[in-house]
């Protein structure tokens, strides 16, 4: 059950991360783009877990892989709030 909603939710980051493509495309903003890669790492970060069988999430690796991912949509908001001000 934990590798259903684990594959779950990586399709549902990459499905989420082609939408914000498509917004970035359409628009041209930045933030889309960032949100696109936060979301696509993410991804990656459950594709990691399963493949590497891990059950304990706060393992390093995987713990740093989504801390980028969180970083990256600090950043983008952030930048968004910065860019208007």
């Amino acid at each position: 059950m934990y590798e259903f909603i684990s594959g779950a939710m990586g399709v549902a980051s990459l499905v989420i991360g082609f939408f914000f493509t498509q917004f970035y495309k359409k628009l041209g903003d930045r933030f889309f783009l960032l949100f696109a890669i936060a979301f696509y790492i993410l991804a990656f970060e459950r594709v990691v877990l399963l493949f590497y069988q891990v059950k304990n999430e706060t393992q390093p690796a995987v713990y740093l892989i989504r801390l980028a991912a969180f970083i990256i949509i600090l950043a983008a908001i952030v930048d968004k709030n910065r860019k208007t001000a």
